[in-house]
């Protein structure tokens, strides 16, 4: 065999029918084998590129996700600084009504545990 993979004649070889025959053979598989290979490359990368628009795509929709997140996070951290600083401006304010309102709380919250 030479490096192609094709069967070297001799030059001795007379070349016989069933030399020329596998030849033929060998010759019609390698032009069936780099037909396909053709053939093959494009699909392939069509989808290794389809693959990496949709890593790509993936990638920019959870970058967005997590900065979306990043922001909502800090706004319901600000949202809850915001009502506890009411509530104590509420509590100063009006003492005697938030002492109350937390008896009524803990009063009730004792009815609905106790009726478990």
């Amino acid at each position: 065999m030479d490096a192609s993979g094709k069967i070297a004649m001799d030059s001795n070889n007379s070349g016989g029918p069933v030399s020329r025959t596998i030849d033929r053979a060998s010759a019609g598989a390698h032009s069936a084998i780099d037909k396909v290979s053709g053939a093959a490359h494009p699909a392939l990368d069509r989808v290794a590129s389809g693959a990496h628009r949709a890593v790509d795509t993936v990638a920019s929709a959870t970058t967005q996700s997590a900065q979306s997140l990043g922001v909502k996070r800090e706004q319901l951290r600000n949202a809850g600084t915001r009502a506890a600083e009411q509530c104590r401006g509420y509590v100063r304010a009006n003492p005697a009504t938030s002492v109350g309102i937390a008896l009524a709380a803990g009063f009730l919250l004792s009815r609905l545990l106790r009726s478990r």
